[in-house]
């Protein structure tokens, strides 16, 4: 998948799944257990120590059952149906460490997995499956002071609705009277304000490097990006304004009135995953004055002939996965230095456009912020 800006936006729900560039397994190790992901007390899905995903649905009436895991049109997972009635299949190949969406399709209808949990992602709440990765430890959930995560509703004269935001507070804000930095972390196209705390676990993600001495803490908002207006193949009749009116003219008022931020551009920062990376990039470019921190994950890169004034910058970061041609985003920081800009890079190893590339990326942008 291509860095520049246009062809990112709609990776979300067209992430490889299987990485077939990994050498296929010869022979399948038969330790699987229920992904971390299922619903209580089911068994299936389930993943081995390798990275394969297997799968059983109970449909004795069909006549095909395949899941669908973002295989490039490969057709997904072929499922093959036993005498109980019950429908079987492991994946072609290892998966790629972290979350997953998926769907089952019976007799050509799209349906989701029964077993499995269900996470907002391609327009639709989708099954969810986790690969366990081998540096899960930081987004685990541990035994130390956790933040809070809240829904709130919020006016928005320009959409004349209230809308929908969570915000993430840091473990003992409830007790204290500080004020805090404020991040906007945006989702993907096809997602919706859930994504980063759900898929992404971006709470726990803050609660451990806070717990660890590693980053000043601060308030997190995700809220609604307007994206899902935009249909598949569609990107060019994207329109900014309006969210970028809910954004900066209703959501940032809200934010600041009713929770203790420092509520001044140095404090604020604005990021954003595939789309939401778009939406980042346009509305800190239109709108310098408002935040100082911009961070693009997966989702473009700035040059410096973007930005008219340098002084309103204190960081760029930029990240993708190593199967996302990371080279664009190792370049465009190159070219950031140069011009003497604070531009850092990041590539999540062995992944692509999916949320452990994001959930990687969160850990190393929040290090870097509000300094």
């Amino acid at each position: 998948m291509k860095i520049k800006i246009l062809s990112v936006l709609f990776g979300t729900v067209i992430s490889c799944g299987v990485s077939f560039a990994q050498a296929q397994q010869s022979t399948i190790i038969e330790d699987f257990k229920p992904s971390p992901l299922n619903q209580p007390q089911q068994e299936y899905p389930m993943v081995n120590s390798q990275g394969y995903a297997r799968f059983k649905i109970i449909a004795p009436a069909a006549d095909s059952v395949r899941v669908s895991l973002g295989l490039g049109g490969r057709g997904g997972t072929k499922l093959e149906k036993a005498s109980d009635g019950s429908w079987m299949g492991t994946t072609e190949g290892p998966m790629d460490e972290g979350f997953h969406y998926y769907n089952v399709k019976i007799d050509g209808g799209k349906f989701n997995d029964p077993g499995a949990m269900n996470y907002y992602g391609s327009i639709r709440w989708e099954s969810g499956i986790e690969i366990p990765a081998h540096d899960q430890d930081f987004y685990a959930l541990k035994n130390v002071p956790h933040g809070h995560v809240q829904q709130v509703l919020f006016p928005s004269p320009s959409t004349n609705t209230s809308r929908r935001a969570f915000v993430y507070t840091p473990p003992g804000y409830e007790l204290g009277k500080d004020k805090y930095p404020v991040l906007y972390l945006q989702h993907g196209w096809g997602e919706d304000e859930t994504a980063w705390m759900n898929q992404g676990h971006a709470n726990l993600i803050m609660d451990n490097l806070i717990a660890e001495g590693k980053i000043k803490p601060f308030i997190i908002v995700n809220t609604y990006g307007m994206t899902n207006e935009v249909k598949f193949g569609k990107i060019r009749e994207f329109k900014i304004e309006p969210f970028q009116t809910v954004l900066i003219d209703e959501l940032i008022p809200y934010v600041d009135a009713h929770f203790r931020t420092i509520a001044k551009q140095t404090h604020r920062a604005m990021a954003g995953l595939s789309m939401g990376g778009m939406e980042t990039k346009t509305i800190t470019l239109n709108k310098p004055e408002v935040f100082s921190y911009y961070a693009l994950l997966s989702g473009g890169t700035y040059a410096p002939t973007d930005i008219k004034d340098k002084s309103k910058v204190k960081l760029i970061f930029l990240s993708c996965g190593s199967r996302e041609r990371p080279e664009g985003v190792n370049n465009a920081v190159t070219a950031l230095k140069e011009a003497n800009f604070n531009a850092v890079s990041y590539i999540s190893e062995k992944t692509g456009h999916e949320f452990q590339t994001w959930r990687r990326s969160l850990r190393e942008l929040a290090p870097l912020l509000f300094k």
